[in-house]
């Protein structure tokens, strides 16, 4: 080694040891809290607290919201997800949604932030947007034969597990000392309803023109339940998350059949085709925009749930080869950077604006804890158990079988993020959406007509 390399040696080893900009750069690539660098998540804090401390209001346009959201959100999945034991068991999902709300509840959150969180929320819907994003990205990655005989064959788990969900739940509910009647009605039923939306509100107004009670206690009653049953399906989706991992053979992690090794060609074309290309991210984005206006028309014209509706067109655009497999690798991208990036902004928001502390804590009794759970643990072991038998991945259609007891969209996000299984979108929203709208008005039918 001459002087000169040795001199150059040294000049390089002293650079790296210099903060500025090194060590500033190691900060901000190598520690981070979610995916923000951890330089850039204190500067967004001190950020909004000047803003709320100082000028006493926060504005809720997109680009105060984008840093308040993602400053909380990840915070929290944050701490989740370190957590011990439950941090590995969907602990971040959880921490996500029900911190916030409980921060609301007891008055730590500041009420600025609460206004302007909630406000952008409901004026932007902004969760549409995540889960056409979700759902347009993960049908468009699925090849052609999983898509058909997955959309075929999960019917069959669902409707299995449900029938057991049903009988477990309402069993123990008489064990416990609930009539067969309350126990079907006020908690069986709302746990597989689909959500609030599509199937706490429906209930109420069905149970206030059908049994003689006011819709606001109606919902009163349904509502908690809806929660809990949300949460223990949340639960369920880290234990299974957890299970794919000890015992790999049980899962596809996403996928919910097995390879025969004859993928189609334009979906192993289009893996080839993700590139960073802006222009294709922007096709992407546009592509889940549009197929979402679809499913609203479908709404207008035939009750179809919008999210349905647009899941159902996806479906026919990727069936038919309506866009080109460039397109579809941005629609890949646009869902890859969702998952990411934007999961956990969404659920703190979801926490903040539409979940109520005070609801879920209603719901916690004994009896309460102890049908619901019997339920949607039944619900979920008979959907792994048939599906196993059909030659699916069991672990993948058990997670589907988590959100027949979810909160409807968001708790599709918040369960399939707990699994670590986003790809699963379509089929949860089906489970959710399709699966909650039979249980409800066929319940609702008979209740009418036969059982008052």
């Amino acid at each position: 080694m001459n002087k000169t390399e040795s001199i150059d040696r040294s000049a390089s080893t002293k650079e790296k040891k210099r903060f500025w900009p090194t060590g500033w750069w190691n900060l901000l690539d190598n520690y981070k809290v979610g995916i923000i660098p951890l330089p850039f998540f204190i500067i967004a804090g001190v950020l909004i607290f000047s803003e709320v401390f100082y000028a006493g209001k926060l504005p809720s346009d997109i680009v105060v919201m984008v840093v308040t959201c993602a400053f909380f959100g990840f915070l929290c999945g944050e701490f989740g997800k370190r957590l011990p034991i439950i941090g590995k068991m969907g602990a971040a999902a959880i921490c996500a949604t029900f911190i916030p709300s409980a921060l609301v509840y007891y008055g730590v959150l500041p009420t600025p932030i609460i206004e302007a969180t909630t406000k952008f929320y409901k004026d932007t819907h902004i969760l549409y947007l995540y889960i056409c994003c979700i759902i347009v990205g993960s049908i468009m990655s699925m090849d052609r034969r999983t898509l058909i005989q997955g959309f075929l064959r999960i019917f069959v788990p669902m409707l299995c597990g449900e029938i057991v969900g049903m009988l477990v739940g309402v069993g123990m509910g008489v064990l416990l000392g609930l009539s067969p009647f309350e126990t079907f009605f006020f908690l069986v039923l709302p746990i597989m309803a689909g959500g609030v939306g599509e199937g706490a509100i429906p209930l109420s107004i069905g149970y206030a023109s059908i049994l003689g009670m006011e819709q606001g206690d109606a919902l009163g009653r349904v509502l908690p339940i809806v929660m809990l049953g949300g949460l223990t399906g949340i639960i369920c989706a880290g234990i299974l998350n957890r299970l794919g991992k000890i015992y790999p053979h049980l899962t596809g992690n996403g996928k919910l059949m097995p390879s025969d090794g004859t993928e189609d060609k334009v979906s192993s074309n289009t893996k080839t085709e993700i590139t960073t290309d802006v222009t294709v991210f922007a096709s992407g984005v546009l592509l889940a925009a549009m197929l979402y206006m679809v499913g609203m028309l479908g709404h207008k014209w035939i009750g179809l749930p919008a999210p349905v509706g647009m899941l159902f067109a996806a479906v026919f655009v990727k069936l038919t080869h309506c866009v080109s497999p460039k397109i579809l690798g941005g629609s890949q991208v646009v869902y890859k950077f969702f998952q990411t990036s934007v999961t956990y902004p969404i659920l703190f928001a979801v926490g903040v604006a539409i979940t109520p502390w005070e609801r879920i804590v209603e719901a916690f009794t004994i009896v309460n804890i102890i049908v619901i759970a019997c339920t949607v643990v039944s619900l979920v072991v008979t959907g792994f158990f048939v599906a196993k038998k059909l030659g699916m991945y069991p672990i993948d259609a058990a997670v589907i079988s988590c959100c027949q007891s979810g909160q409807g969209g968001t708790g599709d996000v918040a369960i399939l993020t707990a699994a670590e299984r986003m790809e699963l979108m379509p089929f949860a929203q089906i489970a959710t959406r399709i699966g909650g709208a039979i249980n409800v008005s066929v319940s609702l039918l008979i209740l009418g007509n036969f059982l008052v």
